[in-house]
């Protein structure tokens, strides 16, 4: 390198993006535009995005296909699922709305309101903050399973809470399922920690009159450990099994001793699936109304618009 070029500076630069730099960094540390023609020349530097290289030529791994981005288009942060980590597809990308931009290929941009406040700088690359990126996600999912599961998954994970989600909704006034995203954040909060939780409370217990269940229960005779709904004054478990979570032979075998826990204790365990919750929800809630009614439950089922044909009975008129 010539006179005047800050190498140390360049290198240092190149290391924090991964060997990802922009044309005017480069120049910013003192090479010329001969000089990056050179090094583009010599295969030191590959082009990626117009004015954007990497300082090889090899394939890109995801992080430098996301800093290629989010530089191609900066100021700029990573944005929707890839604020959440690698993924497959376009690199997501968030400018401020008050700009026009032309995203390069494979690269999806998306305009924000306020990307200042609601980016994360100090991150590498800078991203949205976790709690706005799950809302976006939410808001553009496929369908409302989809939906709950971009909320319920992190929250369940421990990668934020639904106290913090609901604070971020409060800066969306326009997002589309907003009034639909609410209720499913305080179901969240209550301790739906999945889709199928939450179609548990939404589809079963809740449209059939079904007693309030504690959600996510700990119980430590073996350790620590969470049900999923618990009807404490009835002696009744219901285990919500998705076989997402659950699908090694360890995890099973974890699962038939917190079965074998409950009932040491008293309480029957039942355990309900994806049919069961989504493919027949007012069958399922008439049956674990006999349960509930087995352990000295005195209500009854309440039919839910769904209900026609399938058998469940319509409380006697009194009087």
């Amino acid at each position: 390198m010539g006179e005047g070029v800050d190498g140390a500076g360049l290198r240092e630069r190149l290391a924090l993006q991964c060997g990802v730099i922009t044309r005017s960094q480069a120049l910013g540390f003192g090479l010329q535009a001969h000089d990056v023609r050179r090094l583009v020349r010599r295969r030191d530097w590959t082009p990626v995005h117009p004015g954007v290289y990497v300082d090889h030529t090899g394939p890109l791994s995801w992080e430098q296909r996301a800093w290629a981005a989010v530089l191609a288009v900066a100021p700029a942060a990573l944005s929707h699922a890839s604020a959440l980590g690698p993924h497959p597809g376009p690199i997501h990308v968030a400018v401020d709305r008050s700009r026009t931009v032309l995203a390069p290929t494979g690269v999806r941009r998306h305009y924000v309101t306020d990307l200042a406040g609601r980016t994360r700088w100090q991150a590498s690359p800078p991203r949205i903050r976790l709690e706005h990126a799950i809302l976006s996600l939410a808001a553009e999912a496929a369908d409302e399973a989809a939906a709950i599961a971009c909320i319920a998954d992190p929250v369940g994970a421990r990668r934020t809470t639904a106290a913090r989600v609901r604070r971020a909704l409060d800066d969306h006034r326009r997002l589309p399922r907003r009034r639909f995203l609410e209720g499913v954040l305080d179901d969240v909060a209550a301790g739906t920690c999945s889709v199928l939780e939450h179609g548990y409370l939404d589809r079963v217990e809740r449209p059939h009159g079904l007693p309030r269940a504690g959600r996510q229960v700990v119980a430590s005779s073996r350790g620590r450990v969470h049900r999923d709904v618990e009807y404490a004054e009835h002696g009744l478990v219901v285990e919500l099994d998705g076989r997402l979570h659950h699908g090694s032979a360890a995890a099973r075998d974890r699962d038939l001793d917190r079965d074998l826990d409950a009932a040491v204790e008293g309480r029957r365990t039942v355990r309900i699936g994806w049919g069961q919750v989504f493919g027949r929800p007012c069958r399922t809630a008439r049956r674990v109304a006999a349960l509930l009614r087995q352990g000295g439950w005195g209500g009854a089922v309440v039919p839910c618009p769904a209900c026609a044909g399938v058998g469940v009975p319509r409380p006697r008129a009194t009087g």
